[in-house]
């Protein structure tokens, strides 16, 4: 009998702390995400969370692809301030590969990324991806060519979008960036 209670208050206790976990997660993060190019599973909330977040849907061949570049700038320059890019390869505007061993290639090889890249996902209409819709309604904006941008805070609130126009490493984007990281929890 008290085997069986402590294994009951054991189970209890597991369950009370994924319970709180899983309250304490930001909606934002609330998404099991596979990496690119492998079968490996992250979980954003245990992986992000309390990070200040900058969130792209990106294209191998697309003219903008060249924002690779500021984004690792931005990813090296404030990664040991809290922050993470999060790529996701997108096929909406049909300027990404099919095959994901060469988007590690074109991303890797060419660019230099660095920073996380996951599965390749829709990004817009009725097929998005829930993070990308949940995104889209907290900016008020779903995504409209490549390279959208969206800046989330430590807390998992979406700061603001920016448009594939807007280079990663604009003053505007910049000064956001660094008002979201030093903002306190």
């Amino acid at each position: 009998m008290k085997q069986l209670l402590l294994k009951l208050s054991i189970a209890a206790l597991a369950l009370t702390s994924l319970t709180t976990q899983a309250n304490d997660c930001p909606d934002i993060l609330k998404f099991m995400k596979r990496k690119l190019n492998s079968q490996e599973m992250v979980n954003m909330c245990d992986a992000y969370k309390g990070q200040t977040l900058l969130i792209v849907n990106t294209a191998s061949y697309c003219g903008f692809t060249k924002q690779f570049e500021g984004l690792e700038e931005l990813y090296s320059t404030y990664k040991d301030q809290g922050f993470t890019v999060l790529g996701f390869p997108a096929h909406n505007f049909n300027q990404e590969d099919e095959d994901e061993g060469k988007i590690v290639e074109q991303c890797v090889l060419e660019y230099g990324v660095q920073f996380p890249m996951f599965e390749p996902l829709s990004v817009e209409g009725d097929d998005a991806d829930p993070l990308f819709r949940r995104l889209a309604d907290e900016a008020g904006k779903a995504p409209e060519w490549n390279f959208y941008k969206y800046l989330v805070d430590k807390k998992g609130n979406v700061v603001d979008y920016y448009s594939n126009w807007t280079s990663p490493t604009s003053s505007s984007l910049i000064k956001d960036l660094e008002a979201a990281l030093a903002i306190q929890d």
